[in-house]
């Protein structure tokens, strides 16, 4: 009983303690802003930052997923998956040291999301496949494609064509670069996973899970069954999409706008206090000639990447807007928005479902590295892109 009491207590001064950080970093943030913009002035744009975000971009987004969600559920109907995998297996094992089912892997989180690859590494005849060390770095490896045709297609929709494809190629060398990372950082950590299996099964069988439709049935209707399902799951994604731009981009995007242009806080949408173009100039002389960004305040989208590429994709149109933004912007954002695709909020979840969450630390730098050498490769590929 005393130790159930004084742990008790224990749990207790512990949660005082993160409630007090809680609440200064709070008060510290908000009451900072609110020193410059006024509370008034803060509050109000705040809403209507976040309603316009709501009724502009998370809509058109979840327009995006539904239409994506049912060109995937088509593409596995059909058979254009399997075609894919079995395309891409033979590069799996020389530029990923994965086995060729893997591939089935980056097909499946290109076309949703990257928990994707969590539901599909639980399938043991799948897993049967990977020794411990390959099976851990499929977080990394999944993440790196994840809303990879939502992101494509985003920018597509924006007049893009060559700099998303420059940007797909980064995102696949920084994939190539964190998965590689991850599976040395084990290895170091724990030398015998190099030989043990992840998980004793039969043999893969069943490549994808696919609507189950009587193949009697006309092409017609397994065609709109296809379409109505892929669209119900992409309404799905795209309500799972709304918190995060709505939370993460409107502080972002005051930290990365400035006044009104009469130079006063009036309250309305996108005003803010221009902080992180503010650091970025210090780090000018790091961001151009690495990533070619052009204006300080295209940093925002890698920062805001890191926790939710739905919400750094919401920083788009309004760059596009203002002017800040070029053809390498957009492939550097391709690479690093489907590199990184919000890994920081997902990696720990992954982790702990699959039962290694004491390497998450490990997994986070791998995908860090990642995709900065997406944005690296982007970038100089679209510079050899436009030298022809």
């Amino acid at each position: 009983m005393e130790e159930n009491q004084q742990n008790q207590q224990t749990k207790s001064k512990k949660m005082m303690f993160s409630g007090i950080i809680c609440l200064t970093i709070i008060i510290a943030l908000f009451g900072g802003i609110g020193c410059v913009m006024g509370v008034a002035p803060m509050l109000n744009t705040i809403m209507h930052t976040a309603h316009d975000l709501l009724l502009n971009t998370c809509f058109y987004l979840m327009a995006i997923c539904v239409l994506t969600g049912a060109l995937g559920k088509l593409m596995v109907e059909f058979g254009v998956v399997d075609l894919i995998e079995k395309l891409v297996r033979p590069l799996m094992r020389p530029l990923f040291h994965l086995p060729g089912v893997a591939a089935l892997g980056a097909v499946l989180t290109f076309l949703s999301d990257n928990p994707a690859i969590i539901t599909l590494a639980q399938d043991k005849h799948f897993s049967s496949y990977f020794k411990k060390f390959q099976y851990i770095s499929l977080t990394n490896f999944g993440t790196a494609f994840g809303m990879g045709l939502i992101v494509i297609v985003f920018m597509l929709g924006h007049g893009y064509f060559v700099e998303p494809l420059i940007g797909f190629f980064g995102a696949c060398v920084g994939c190539i670069v964190s998965t590689r990372c991850m599976q040395r950082f084990v290895l170091k950590a724990y030398p015998q996973y190099l030989t043990e299996d992840a998980l004793q099964g039969e043999k893969f069988e069943k490549q994808v899970e696919r609507p189950e439709h009587k193949e009697e049935k006309s092409v017609f209707l397994r065609t709109l069954n296809s379409l109505l399902d892929g669209g119900k799951s992409g309404v799905e994604v795209g309500v799972a999409i709304i918190p995060g731009v709505l939370i993460i981009s409107t502080l972002v995007m005051i930290l990365t706008f400035g006044p009104s242009k009469s130079g006063e806080f009036t309250g309305a949408a996108y005003e803010g206090i221009a902080i992180l173009p503010e650091a970025a100039n210090y780090l000018n002389w790091l961001l151009e000639p690495l990533f070619g960004f052009s204006d300080p305040h295209q940093i925002a989208f890698p920062i805001t990447a890191l926790g939710a590429v739905g919400a750094a994709l919401s920083l788009v149109p309004n760059f596009v807007t203002q002017g800040w933004i070029d053809g390498n912007a957009i492939a550097v954002f391709t690479g690093m928005g489907m590199c990184w695709s919000g890994f920081l909020s997902t990696h720990t979840a992954m982790l702990d479902t699959i039962g290694y969450r004491e390497l998450t630390s490990k997994a986070i730098i791998s995908h860090t590295i990642g995709g900065l050498c997406a944005a690296l490769v982007a970038h100089w590929g679209y510079l050899l892109y436009t030298l022809f």
